[in-house]
């Protein structure tokens, strides 16, 4: 019981965090609140891979609502016999929760990756990835954030809302690895064996 509270609980996290990556992901298309940027494509190319949209947000909306459905359905039977119906349900529950870790792993990823890359920005020398040589180097130089002329502090605009996705999907990551760890725990401890014996339905 107190394991299926837990599960519920931690199932429950999921979903502001992937409301939030949705919102995040989103601002990220409207540096300083300005439309003109996206309408022109003049954004950093990581932001079209909907990170936060899709799979941190959507997708973990998704995985959350199964995982609290089977969490809270206790009278939820597949077969005849109660503890095959507890095999299958902890089998999806793994399998969601591996899912969830796949797609807040891909958020993770993409959002690092844009935060590396940095702005996609008007510099002296035109439209371009001012930092793309740095490996990174910028993010502790502020001095040299001057370069990007347009959008107006799209440096800092980038750097907060990518890392803030960056923490959103690795707390995702973590909560599905909880979960998976749980449901393992509970195979390989022995409260009820995974392998469906034959005629046991």
């Amino acid at each position: 019981m107190g394991s299926r509270k837990c599960g519920g609980c931690l199932s429950c996290l999921l979903i502001p965090l992937a409301l939030w990556s949705i919102i995040v992901n989103i601002l990220l298309y409207f540096p300083n609140g300005q439309t003109s940027y996206a309408s022109s494509n003049k954004l950093t190319n990581y932001v079209w891979y909907f990170e936060g949209i899709c799979f941190s947000g959507v997708m973990m909306l998704i995985v959350a609502t199964v995982l609290l459905v089977l969490e809270n359905n206790k009278n939820y039977k597949c077969c005849q016999s109660e503890n095959c119906s507890k095999k299958y349900v902890t089998l999806l529950s793994i399998i969601f929760s591996s899912l969830g870790i796949a797609f807040s792993g891909y958020c993770l990823v993409i959002s690092a990756l844009g935060l590396i890359q940095g702005p996609y920005c008007r510099t002296l020398d035109g439209w371009e990835y001012a930092f793309e040589g740095t490996a990174g180097r910028f993010l502790t130089d502020s001095s040299i954030w001057i370069q990007c002329l347009e959008p107006a502090h799209v440096v800092e605009w980038n750097i907060i809302l990518f890392s803030i996705l960056i923490t959103l999907s690795g707390l995702q990551v973590i909560i599905c690895l909880i979960r998976v760890a749980m449901k393992l725990s509970k195979i390989l401890c022995g409260s009820y064996s995974v392998i469906i014996q034959p005629g046991i339905i």
